[in-house]
């Protein structure tokens, strides 16, 4: 199992796994500079997060272009799953209960959620 990551680096590996391949300059120009974190934090996050796991790292005409391996839609269920086991200690109905009361659901979440419902009734079904 992989180390959890922080908010800092979600954001941050969110970004390279959606615009990557990608260089420790272009995510900090493009992606560091509008929100604030300087080259050397971009650096530091991104090497954390090639030590934890999250981003791979090879050398392109001499400069590190560094990706996640999985998409990011993968990733994100990735992360979501890790939140659920270690903040909700593996139990979905905290999770269940903030989404019922949620008021911006859009109708295609909804239809969404609908689908997942439908799969998991029918897994059960098998089992």
């Amino acid at each position: 199992m992989k180390k959890p990551v922080g908010e800092q680096e979600l954001t941050v590996l969110r970004y390279v796994a959606e615009h990557g391949p990608a260089t420790v300059g272009e995510v900090a120009e493009r992606f560091g500079e509008p929100q604030g974190l300087a080259r050397s934090t971009i650096l530091t996050v991104m090497e954390r997060l090639r030590l934890k796991g999250y981003l791979t790292r090879r050398k392109v005409e001499g400069v590190f272009q560094y990706a996640s391996p999985v998409p990011a839609s993968e990733l994100l269920r990735d992360v979501v799953g890790d939140f659920v086991e270690r903040t909700l200690s593996g139990s979905l109905s905290p999770f269940a209960a903030y989404l019922s009361e949620a008021d911006d659901v859009t109708d295609e979440e909804l239809a969404q959620l609908q689908d997942v419902v439908a799969r998991l009734r029918s897994k059960k079904r098998k089992d």
